[in-house]
């Protein structure tokens, strides 16, 4: 997984601007590509692009995740039970419940994780 985020404000999302946020982020073949856009002690937002077949595997975190899907489709499962969000819909998953992301086709998500 690349990450294009270097430090400082590099990789941030522009301040006072409407942004495409699905533009943010770009494809790479065979690979997923993630830029945090935002971070503070309370979490962070991260944009991610996935090429098709690429996935997340099956893991935890202590913290709850909010993912929003921006372009494409996935399968999100989340304590074992699979959903298939597309653009413009939102999937919640808890702390410390198991969950994975796989992507149908390439797909881009805004994942917003809340530390407190």
């Amino acid at each position: 997984m690349q990450d294009n985020h270097t430090g400082g404000n590099a990789g941030r999302m522009p301040s006072g601007q409407a942004v495409e946020l699905k533009g943010l982020v770009e494809y790479q073949s065979g690979a997923i590509v993630s830029r945090e856009i935002a971070k503070t002690k309370g979490g962070t937002a991260t944009l991610f692009a996935f090429d098709a077949g690429q996935g997340l595997s099956e893991h935890t975190a202590p913290f709850d995740a909010i993912i929003t899907v921006l372009e494409g489709e996935a399968e999100v499962a989340v304590g074992g039970a699979p959903t298939r969000p597309v653009a413009g819909q939102a999937v919640l998953m808890p702390a410390n419940i198991p969950h994975a992301v796989h992507a149908l086709g390439r797909f881009k998500m805004l994942i917003i994780m809340l530390r407190d």
